[in-house]
C-alpha cells in the first residue's frame, strides 16, 4: 500500500536575474521536477504540487540523502511534505500525454526550468473554469 504522507528533500536556489528575484526548486530525488515561486513559501507549495504530479502514477521514489548532493552558492536544502491522499482527491489520477510545442519554446522552457506539464495543466484548468 502506498503511503499517504511523503517527505522529500529539494534544492532551493535563490535567483536574481532578468526575471527578478525568485526561488527555483528542483530535486535529484524526483527526476525532471522543476518549479519556482516568488517567495520561499510559494516555491514550497509549488514543489509539493510538482512532486505529487510527477510521482502520482509511479512507485514512490525512496528518499535520497541530500547531504550527498552538490549545492551551488545560492542553493540550500528544504524538505517538502506531500499529502498524496489530499492531492489525489483534488486532482485524481494523472495521465501521460505527449504534446507538441515549437522547439524554440521547448528550449526556452528548459533554460528557464519551466515544468511544461504543470503549465499545461494550469492553463487547461483556467480554460475549464472560464
Amino acid at each position: 500500500m502506498k503511503e499517504n504522507i511523503l517527505v522529500y528533500p529539494v534544492i532551493v536556489t535563490e535567483c536574481n536575474d532578468e526575471s527578478g528575484h525568485y526561488y527555483g526548486v528542483s530535486s535529484p530525488n524526483i527526476k525532471g521536477m522543476v518549479t519556482d515561486g516568488k517567495t520561499i513559501q510559494e516555491a514550497v507549495v509549488h514543489a509539493e504540487d510538482a512532486i505529487a504530479t510527477m510521482i502520482a502514477d509511479e512507485e514512490y521514489p525512496a528518499v535520497q540523502d541530500p547531504t550527498k548532493w552538490e549545492l551551488g552558492d545560492n542553493d540550500f536544502i528544504m524538505w517538502v511534505t506531500v499529502n498524496m491522499a489530499k492531492w489525489l482527491n483534488r486532482y485524481g489520477k494523472t495521465v501521460r500525454r505527449n504534446i507538441s510545442i515549437p522547439e524554440g519554446l521547448n528550449n526556452w522552457a528548459k533554460e528557464n526550468k519551466i515544468n511544461v506539464s504543470q503549465v499545461t495543466t494550469k492553463a487547461l484548468r483556467e480554460m475549464q473554469e472560464a
